[in-house]
């Protein structure tokens, strides 16, 4: 598959991905309590909505950190040089 169509794939599924995070938030608007004690000493209370979307973005630097620096950009194994 050509870099063309594995970007337009990659963009399609960031695009279901934050119809998603919409569709959350449509629907979660009551407040939840976030509790970390051992990091965190005091409770967060924020709508849903806005924890979906905290830990969304908290995967998608993960992930990005993690594929940083990486030659051919994808997974799997490397290819060995000559």
């Amino acid at each position: 598959m050509n870099t063309t169509a594995k970007l337009i794939l990659k963009t399609l599924f960031l695009i279901i991905i934050l119809l998603l995070l919409v569709l959350m938030g449509m629907g979660n608007r009551s407040l939840v309590t976030f509790e970390l004690p051992p990091i965190w000493s005091r409770s967060i209370r924020q709508p849903a909505a806005i924890m979906y979307f905290a830990f969304f973005a908290i995967g998608v630097l993960t992930g990005t950190v993690l594929t940083v620096g990486r030659k051919g950009g994808g997974g799997g194994a490397s290819k060995p040089s000559r």
